[in-house]
């Protein structure tokens, strides 16, 4: 039987045998706007300080600005949805929250590997003289995975600007298979977001001016995880206990109702350690013991003064006086990064404390962004 199979049906065994959970094919031009909105949300300045969004945006904004031999675009995605609730911990101040999808094994890592695989059996699998030639992507490749995806029929782009799939929720990672076949399409999908703002309602900063639309310089996940150096002072009591990423708008989307942990890759089981992180811990690591605690893990990417930085800023907001002494601690630290947090954390757990701590080492300080925070 398996002769008569269209290479396009067994492309989706394959893809689910290597543990995707969705996998469709869209042609090469299949999301022309994409491009355009692209070019509107850098020209806004919304990618912060994600430079590399401007430098590769004319490969970004369609699939030949990358690779112009490409004819169709294989969209896959790996489920990770979780057992248990992403919100479960706000207000658990004296612990840190960290995104489910960082809570398991490195998707790059996980994703990559499938991808290969499965770009090599596709160049095995495919007719005779078709001459195939294919191109792997994941995540750090200038490829608009979501606009991809949702021609390929996977999901749609929801109002919190991640893909939204009937089957599988707000929980998929995407990769993306560039080939030289012409293979048959399938339908795009269509956006069923409705009415329905849950997302926009849910975001603690209002990092969305619009639905569909997303100021990256005011997300959670985008300052803990991309922005270096302090945190504005504007968004740090709204980041609360979130030390890496934020699941808010992606937890509260209606369509998780349909996902279910059964089909989670297993890779992306979430490693009890960092499921309820206590912040005292996190705080008390050097370099070596952070890269020893997160190898593995994307958190890893951040390294380990940013990782302290946004562990201070959950300590500032836990109300937590038991943590104050280690806060004081860091006020030492040879990161300017991690002093400033530590200045700022130390302020609202023990602001007698401050002032003694201020009068000290205000003077003494040569990092301008720490002594602005003494001043502040």
């Amino acid at each position: 039987m398996a002769q008569h199979k269209s290479l396009e049906l067994r492309i989706r065994e394959k893809a689910a045998e290597l543990g995707f959970a969705a996998c469709g094919i869209a042609p090469a031009d299949a999301a022309p706007l994409a491009g355009q909105r692209l070019r509107q949300w850098l020209d806004e300045g919304a990618h912060g300080s994600m430079i590399w969004m401007e430098e590769r945006a004319h490969h970004r904004e369609r699939p030949a600005g990358l690779w112009p031999q490409v004819r169709s675009v294989i969209s896959l995605g790996m489920s990770y949805a979780p057992g248990l609730d992403p919100l479960a911990l706000a207000g658990a101040g004296e612990h840190g929250r960290i995104s489910v999808y960082a809570q398991g094994g490195d998707y790059h890592d996980v994703v990559k590997k499938a991808l290969k695989a499965l770009g090599r059996w596709l160049a095995q699998s495919a007719p005779a003289g078709s001459g195939v030639d294919l191109k792997v992507f994941v995540d750090t490749a200038p490829v608009m995975e979501k606009p991809l995806a949702e021609a390929a029929g996977l999901g749609w782009q929801g109002k919190h600007t991640n893909l939204v799939s009937r089957d599988h929720g707000s929980w998929l990672f995407l990769g993306a298979i560039y080939t030289t076949l012409d293979l048959a399409p399938d339908l795009p999908a269509r956006d069923s977001c409705g009415s329905c703002t849950a997302c926009q309602a849910a975001c603690p900063t209002d990092a969305f001016p619009a639905p569909y639309r997303l100021d990256a310089r005011r997300c959670i996940s985008y300052l803990t995880i991309e922005h270096k150096g302090p945190i504005p002072p504007e968004f740090r009591e709204a980041i609360g206990n979130r030390i890496y990423g934020c699941d808010d708008c992606l937890a509260v989307c209606p369509w998780n109702k349909f996902a279910h942990a059964a089909a989670t890759n297993r890779a992306f089981a979430p490693r009890a350690e960092l499921t309820a992180p206590e912040l005292a811990d996190l705080m008390a690591l050097d370099d070596a013991d952070f890269r020893q605690v997160f190898s593995g893990s994307p958190i890893k990417r951040i390294g380990r003064d940013r990782m302290v930085r946004n562990c201070l800023i959950a300590a500032g907001n836990s109300g937590s006086a038991a943590l104050a002494g280690q806060v004081a601690g860091l006020l030492d630290d040879p990161s300017p990064e991690v002093r400033g947090a530590a200045v700022w954390a130390l302020g609202r757990l023990d602001p007698a404390r401050w002032r003694v701590e201020r009068d000290v080492r205000a003077l003494a300080e040569t990092d301008a962004s720490v002594r602005e925070e003494w001043a502040a």
